[in-house]
């Protein structure tokens, strides 16, 4: 193809794209308006729907415009510190067509190749929310946050890829797998998906393999909690593990005791307390320390691998802490909440600001925080997730006279990277290695698609961070990216700013401004038997020599 031939292409292309991308402008604020007048209007009018759309459209339109104009397929970053999960050392980042070629210092490039400075800074792998939850259809209403608003807030923040839960559409893991494709078409960033389970049959199992087989999802994810809606037995639990062993998948569990929680839940009713507080009360630590230890006890049973998600209280840690000093395999995720907030705000007077804290497992009392912290830093628990679940006030405050309404979950996929350095790092608590390894590395590894994602080395995508350690960040509602109208983290302040983020090679985030352009994210399929599955079947051989069975009888005459 000539030159001249190649820009004509490419501007086609690139009106296309713009075309494209106001379309969905237009389709998200018609989905979006009709839940932001319905119900109680608290603090909601349509200046928020006008603000809604506004909103979008300055992450959609102008930033294709920018993007697709400006996008270099070379790219040098030039001086910082290079840090991966193992070493670090002051080196040039050179990257072509999406993926790093070089890690050396001193690289000369020559004058068409854009070159970022870092002297002085952290150049670091783009981190991995292993715990998200966009677009996410809960029955009555859906997280304000989709596939393109969520990872808009995500690269902001320095993340580059995330893994969202599907869940199974009128009971098929094939149609859930499909409704979650088409959602995720205006994706703007890289991203995985695990697979909930919410009953069992041969059906359910046949269709697990074909996910794990075809479809490229590694990991199953089992409710403990929320009875008569999501919760399974453990009858069904131990079924579930069994298969995720043969296929080589990590099961995943939410762990809290349901029937207690529905006990708790009818006890707060029957005392008159029905806010926010009543959440916290019915749902208290032992309840997610008793599942965390039965689902460990039952993984146990079955040789295999387990994954607890948002790990909130001393309880559930110790749990674990326990498992892996025996030498079980098990892995703990805290999120960002849990380190960062106490359950205080659920006392608030304001039902507004009570209902945004309102999640599950509740975040804990002071020192619970503190203890997770200890864990990450010790290796006790292994990643850092943010379990992003967004619902903006209108949505809260459907539970206003009955907590039990009110929809589950809280931001943190913006916040993540930033909350956890300088609660972990500048405490003194980990290292920057440490940071990569919890945030992002660690992710890559479980999931089983490291070094291509997770590390900044020769052949992995250009999913890079540049993060100033002498720069401060600030937390708002105001000028977060998520469309939410609320923030856990309000007026929240620290230091390590991140100033750059790069995503498949492409420069999204810079001076504070976003580069975005929909559809350019790729799902990254996630193949089985990670290295958590290693030496199984040696313990497997050994267990079966231990048994000392059957026993040869002789048969006697009665």
């Amino acid at each position: 193809m000539d030159l001249e031939s190649f820009k004509v292409e490419k501007k086609s292309l690139f009106f296309t794209e713009v075309f494209q991308s106001t379309n969905c402008i237009f389709q998200q604020l018609s989905k979006q308006a009709p839940r932001c007048l319905v119900g109680t209007m608290r603090r909601q009018s349509m200046r928020f729907v006008t603000s809604q759309f506004l909103h979008i459209f300055s992450l959609t339109f102008f930033t294709v415009i920018t993007s697709s104009l400006s996008q270099s397929n070379q790219l040098l970053v030039k001086g910082g510190t290079v840090v991966n999960a193992h070493h670090q050392q002051i080196a040039d980042v050179y990257v072509e067509d999406g993926v790093i070629v070089s890690v050396n210092p001193n690289i000369k490039v020559g004058d068409d190749v854009t070159v970022i400075d870092a002297l002085g800074k952290y150049v670091m792998p783009g981190g991995i929310d292993p715990h998200t939850h966009l677009e996410f259809d809960v029955g009555f209403t859906a997280t304000v946050d989709d596939f393109f608003s969520g990872q808009a807030a995500a690269l902001a923040g320095g993340t580059t890829m995330h893994i969202d839960f599907v869940i199974p559409l009128n009971g098929s893991l094939i149609a859930g797998f499909e409704d979650y494709e088409k959602k995720a078409k205006k994706s703007c960033m890289d991203y995985g998906f695990h697979m909930v389970i919410t009953k069992w049959d041969e059906n359910v199992s046949r269709e697990m393999e074909l996910m794990v087989k075809e479809k490229g999802i590694n990991s199953f994810k089992f409710f403990m909690a929320y009875k008569g809606i999501l919760m399974i037995n453990d009858e069904l639990l131990l079924e579930g593990f069994k298969k995720c062993k043969s296929l080589g998948a990590l099961a995943m569990v939410h762990a809290e005791n349901g029937d207690a929680v529905y006990e708790g839940q009818e006890k707060m009713i029957e005392l008159g307390i029905t806010g926010p507080e009543g959440h916290a009360l019915s749902r208290p630590p032992v309840v997610e320390g008793e599942a965390t230890s039965r689902a460990i006890r039952l993984a146990d049973f079955v040789n295999t691998p387990l994954y607890v998600v948002h790990v909130m209280s001393i309880d559930a840690m110790e749990e674990i802490a326990k498992a892996r000093k025996s030498g079980q395999k098990v892995i703990g995720e805290p999120i960002a909440s849990g380190l960062a907030l106490d359950e205080s705000w659920l006392w608030h007077p304001d039902f507004d600001i009570a209902a945004k804290y309102v999640m599950s497992p509740p975040i804990r009392k002071r020192g619970h925080d503190r203890a997770l912290q200890a864990a990450l830093s010790t290796g006790v628990l292994q990643l850092v997730g943010t379990d992003h679940c967004a619902f903006n006030s209108t949505q809260k405050a459907r539970g206003i006279d009955d907590f039990r309404k009110i929809p589950n979950g809280v931001n943190g996929i913006e916040e993540r990277m930033h909350l956890v350095w300088d609660i972990m790092v500048e405490s003194g608590q980990i290292t920057p290695s440490d940071y990569v390894r919890l945030t992002s590395t660690e992710c890559a590894r479980i999931f089983n698609i490291y070094p291509k994602k997770g590390a900044i080395l020769p052949g992995s995508d250009a999913d890079i961070i540049i993060l100033n350690p002498n720069s401060s960040f600030e937390i708002s509602a105001k000028s977060h990216h998520s469309r939410l109208d609320t923030n856990v983290y309000e007026g929240r302040r620290g230091k390590g700013k991140i100033e750059v983020t790069i995503a498949g090679g492409r420069v999204v985030w810079e001076n504070d401004k976003l580069k975005l352009s929909p559809g350019t994210g790729r799902y990254i399929q996630m193949p089985p038997f990670s290295y958590l599955f290693d030496g199984l079947d040696k313990k497997d051989a050994i267990y079966l020599n231990s048994l000392q069975a059957p026993v040869k009888r002789a048969k006697t005459s009665s």
